[in-house]
């Protein structure tokens, strides 16, 4: 039987998008199930009193740009620390990856596709051009994955992520969740992998 992760993300984070190579890794190693979860986690912010990164403390801020230095460096990838497209609004490429997990196809690749977009490629993922662009760009036709993303049946989807994301206790991005166990954190991928492979 195949082993299954619910993993919860929003496309705007650099935590989520420093953990996509080795994510990416795990799952191909282990013929991992993905049940991918892009969520509202602006809502989710503000039911737990979280605060958006330019409303924090500015020693918050500041901490959190010399992790995320240290991280890129550490594991050797371009990341932007302030990039020209960030906050941005990464609802409408979480509706493509839910799209995309309904048609099938390359969704870890689009996924990873939108974040490096943001932090690696200065490139706007709240315009359209671009999420069609990257849907190209990893095998899937992209007007027709917008169109899909689009409709009801998609957004209803966003939707009930969030609700699930609420129900669950998450809080953040990347977080999975691997046999009823809430793993934070794209530092806490080594307990993932344990986890997966029994050596937990």
């Amino acid at each position: 039987m195949a082993k299954s992760i619910d993993f919860y993300l929003a496309l705007s984070s650099p935590w989520t998008y420093l953990a996509g190579p080795r994510f990416a890794e795990l799952v191909q190693r282990n013929q991992l199930e993905v049940i991918w979860k892009p969520y509202d986690i602006m809502r989710v912010f503000g039911l737990t009193g979280a605060k958006p990164v330019k409303q924090r403390p500015p020693q918050i801020q500041a901490n959190r740009l010399t992790e995320l230095g240290r991280w890129s460096k550490f594991l050797n990838m371009k990341l932007n620390l302030e990039p020209a497209h960030f906050p941005v609004n990464a609802t409408p490429a979480g509706r493509m990856v839910i799209a995309a997990t309904q048609a099938g196809g390359d969704v870890m690749g689009l996924a990873n596709g939108y974040m490096s977009a943001v932090w690696a490629e200065e490139r706007d993922i709240g315009e359209t051009e671009t999420l069609v662009a990257i849907a190209d760009q990893h095998g899937f036709e992209g007007q027709g994955l917008l169109a899909k993303s689009e409709e009801l049946e998609v957004e209803a989807a966003f939707e009930k992520n969030t609700e699930d994301a609420i129900a669950a206790n998450v809080f953040g991005s990347p977080i999975w969740i691997y046999q009823g166990e809430l793993f934070w954190g794209q530092d806490r991928l080594d307990f993932v992998t344990r986890a997966v492979e029994g050596n937990a």
